[in-house]
């Protein structure tokens, strides 16, 4: 979310198709199918079996059937990133693909976003910043994190987050496993206000 644009992960990702509808690229009159690993308002990682080069300009159809014009800023190890000509509205694409899951099976995709937060460690509470956040967990990161397998709480402005355990530790950011699956239509309009809050 925000003005970020995917970049390519340090290593490799085989087998991470992303949790939304395959997409379509169109060039030169030719089309092949894509997965979306990635996607902002700004641009997305894909995943083709065909390769396009660096500053190559194509179209792609997104599941909602909006079609972006797009140029390939990088490519890597079978993936492309690719930068809008125009922002997309990247919720409506999140809304259409939960509402298209069985109720049963609806789950939230993880999201990149910015925002304060706290961690509550016994009576100790410690400032952190939310990296990205799903239905089953958050990424942190602070200068004083609790250590892996501590029970925490954690505490985000107009969403109520069920406690959690940290899962895991890299320098200064932290993976927190919840209890408690948050459900989607509390984590969509908080996603869309704390949006609304950084555009200002």
């Amino acid at each position: 979310m925000g003005a970020r644009l995917p970049w390519p992960d340090e290593s490799p990702v085989v087998d991470d198709v992303g949790p939304l509808e395959g997409g379509v690229i169109h060039n030169s009159g030719f089309r092949q199918d894509c997965s979306i690993r990635k996607i902002s308002a700004l641009g997305a990682t894909v995943r083709s079996k065909v390769q396009n080069a660096p500053g190559e300009e194509l179209t792609v159809e997104l599941p909602t059937g909006q079609r972006t014009a797009a140029t390939v800023e990088w490519a890597r190890g079978g993936e492309i990133g690719i930068r809008f000509a125009k922002p997309i509205d990247v919720l409506a694409l999140i809304n259409r693909n939960l509402v298209n899951q069985p109720i049963d099976r609806r789950s939230m995709p993880r999201v990149e976003i910015r925002c304060g937060a706290y961690v509550k460690r016994g009576e100790d509470f410690v400032a952190a910043t939310v990296r990205n956040i799903s239905a089953r967990g958050l990424q942190l990161e602070g200068a004083a994190l609790p250590p892996v397998g501590t029970y925490v709480s954690i505490f985000l402005e107009g969403l109520n987050v069920p406690p959690g355990e940290i899962a895991w530790r890299r320098d200064n950011l932290a993976g927190i496993e919840l209890f408690e699956e948050m459900s989607w239509s509390s984590i969509m309009p908080w996603i869309r206000e704390t949006m609304k809050k950084e555009a200002r």
